[in-house]
């Protein structure tokens, strides 16, 4: 169900029977903690949608970070198939249908986007792709999320890198935006450079450019991104749970899709941990919508 209307005025389904290159759904629920809320995540999928209408009449515009129109002079090849519906707390069933909709994405074929929720939606909609693999993991994120459980939830937001490197259809798991202290513990470090997972900081992003990421990613690989809103810096990215500074920017961001775009392809992605109470005059929805344009952008633009 859609309370806004649709991304950019997308259909959710094409008239002329193609089938769609990417499908757009949301999630507001993962798997929650004891204790905690994650209802105020259940507003970014439709913020992010209300922030793309300015633009929605502008499709066929030339669109600067794009180097075109954003699908590249052809009919619209993107839809938006609404939100999947989650209950707090109902974590097994958020992850089940969460799985079964990225499984019915993949199937058609077509490239799954999801708009989260937290970040603990990223663990089934991985999984969803248990027949599609293998693929590498570009994380962009503040935080390494390799907890093995948190309250006794292994499936929370502290969790989802942990539970991909257990994935046999995973190859590989590059994490980029890395800064300053979050859930982290020594054992979890360790855990995550045992697997073999490449880190990537802020710092060496803003020192190296995006190549400092991108050199870990196999050419011709594809590749699945989960961008965590607080992979940003919170000057354009404020509406996160976690803000903190020295993130990457948003041209540092979009360059990092276009790179994925050109050394492979990008077979999924998931925006996360958007948190809307915590946006500053919707400026971290605008930004999300921008990203999510590149997104489609790049995808549209693979061979």
């Amino acid at each position: 169900m859609i309370t806004s209307p649709p991304f950019l005025g997308f259909p959710d389904r094409l008239a002329d029977g193609r089938m769609p290159r990417a499908v757009i759904f949301g999630a507001g629920h993962g798997s929650t903690y004891p204790g905690k809320d994650s209802g105020g995540y259940t507003l970014a999928a439709d913020a992010i949608r209300a922030a793309s209408q300015d633009d929605a009449a502008l499709v066929e515009h030339w669109d600067v970070d794009l180097g075109g129109p954003l699908f590249d002079g052809n009919p619209v090849s993107c839809i938006d198939a609404g939100d999947i519906p989650t209950t707090m707390r109902d974590n097994a069933g958020n992850r089940a249908r969460i799985e079964a909709k990225t499984r019915e994405v993949l199937a058609l074929p077509a490239v799954p986007i999801l708009l989260g929720g937290d970040c603990s939606v990223t663990v089934p909609f991985l999984a969803g792709f248990a027949d599609h693999g293998p693929f590498w993991i570009l994380q962009i994120d503040a935080h390494i999320d390799w907890r093995d459980e948190v309250h006794g939830e292994r499936y929370g937001y502290s969790s989802p890198m942990r539970r991909a490197s257990e994935m046999a259809h995973v190859a590989g798991i590059v994490q980029v935006g890395l800064r300053s202290v979050g859930s982290a513990r020594l054992t979890d470090i360790e855990a995550a450079r045992h697997y073999g997972s490449r880190f990537v900081t802020a710092r060496e992003v803003h020192a190296q450019g995006i190549e400092a990421a991108l050199r870990h990613i196999p050419e011709g690989a594809r590749t699945v991104v989960t961008l965590d809103c607080d992979g940003l810096d919170p000057g354009v990215m404020p509406g996160v749970a976690a803000r903190t500074p020295g993130g990457l920017s948003y041209t540092q961001v979009i360059d990092l899709i276009a790179g994925l775009g050109r050394r492979g392809r990008i077979a999924g992605f998931d925006l996360v941990e958007l948190y809307p109470p915590a946006d500053t005059d919707g400026l971290s929805a605008l930004t999300a919508s921008r990203l999510l344009v590149n997104v489609i952008g790049t995808i549209v633009r693979q061979v």
